[in-house]
């Protein structure tokens, strides 16, 4: 049996809880790093697409997960971000640093607009709010053609830093070491987010409001700032986007793509960080896997196996056996499975046994 005994209270801030874990994230860091020496030009493709999903994840993980907003509209804060970042590019010439910083900081300005009229509703009623302006987004996308290409859309310029082109289909490589690096920045923004006073009270306003300004915290204030912290980190993933998939238009950032967000998150585990992480391999590795057995079934039987709507079944149950089974989500499972193994021979049957997490104010809102 092994315990982590804690003698101050900076220990419960660390960025690291123990050395073990900073070694094992530098391994799992120095991997990720080598992996374009070792997959092949589509593979790697798949891996970058993956840490786009990550930080989207990680932007609405933010919102929902540790301040318990529910959002259905990311979509519009992808769009958002692709959009600013490539019109910043192409029309005002500002290098890709440049645009790409400012494209967060406007869709964070966005959020926070958005958030003043919204964060009044309160669970199902804000996500039907949000997912209203995912849907209006597309129109607005549509109506704005002199700016955004109406349904033609835009083509994101090419990256260059520091005298070398970056792009998806050119240089695959280099666009991997972008994303991953940007995926490494703002995970380290975000542990560090929630080990200050802010980080603090977005997860008490998740637990309790009415005991969240009992103790002096600005609700609105606070989540106002949720929102726009978690629109800026969806923007960037936005820009990250329109450049790998070079071309994009309103098709792009439907409604769906908010559902799948908010999938993800679920699945991979509300309230951490490694579950955006968890979720995004899935929501990466699913189609892929369907395409894989598609492609073997139509070699073994012949002619052609199409399932229409097969990827949003899949997607749909994998979330109902979740909730049911495993609330928590993947990495939840993995914690138990940990700490059964840290604790044994002492761990118990019921150690993880579900209980209601709400107040008896609260249990009617």
């Amino acid at each position: 049996m092994r315990t982590a005994l804690k003698t101050s209270y900076v220990q419960d801030i660390r960025l690291f809880p123990d050395v073990r874990r900073a070694l094992r994230y530098a391994v799992l860091l120095a991997l990720a790093a080598a992996l374009p020496l070792l997959l092949d030009d589509f593979l790697l493709g798949e891996a970058t697409n993956v840490l786009i999903w990550a930080i989207a994840g990680m932007g609405l993980m933010l919102l929902t997960g540790h301040a318990g907003q529910a959002s259905l509209g990311h979509a519009a804060f992808l769009a958002v971000g692709c959009y600013a970042n490539a019109i910043l590019m192409e029309r005002a010439g500002l290098p890709f640093a440049a645009s790409f910083l400012a494209a967060g900081v406007i869709t964070g300005l966005v959020g926070v607009l958005v958030a003043v009229p919204a964060l009044r509703l309160h669970g199902i009623y804000l996500a039907i709010a949000t997912l209203a302006l995912s849907i209006l987004t597309e129109d607005i996308i549509v109506l704005a053609e002199p700016w955004t290409g109406g349904v033609i859309g835009l083509v994101a310029p090419d990256i260059t830093i520091a005298g070398a082109e970056v792009d998806r289909y050119g240089s695959p490589g280099l666009f991997y070491w972008l994303c991953l690096a940007v995926a490494l920045i703002v995970t380290l923004g975000y542990r560090n987010v929630l080990r200050t006073p802010l980080g603090r009270a977005f997860v008490a306003i998740r637990d309790s409001e009415i005991s969240a300004q009992a103790m002096g915290i600005n609700v609105a204030m606070t989540k106002a700032l949720a929102f726009g912290l978690s629109c800026m980190v969806t923007g960037w993933a936005g820009a990250l986007m329109g450049h790998f998939f070079y071309t994009f238009n309103h098709e792009v950032f439907t409604v769906i793509i908010s559902i799948q967000l908010l999938v993800m998150i679920v699945i991979g585990g509300l309230g951490s960080i490694q579950g955006a992480y968890w979720g995004a391999l899935v929501v990466g590795v699913i189609p892929q896997a369907i395409n894989i057995a598609r492609d073997g079934a139509q070699a073994a039987f012949g002619g052609s196996v199409l399932i229409p709507g097969i990827e949003t079944g899949i997607f749909m149950t994998l979330l109902i056996v979740f909730i049911l089974f495993e609330p928590r989500g993947i990495h939840g499972r993995i914690e138990k499975w940990r700490i059964y193994v840290e604790l044994f021979p002492l761990c118990r049957r019921d150690m993880f046994r579900r209980q209601k997490s709400f107040l008896k104010t609260e249990r009617m809102r």
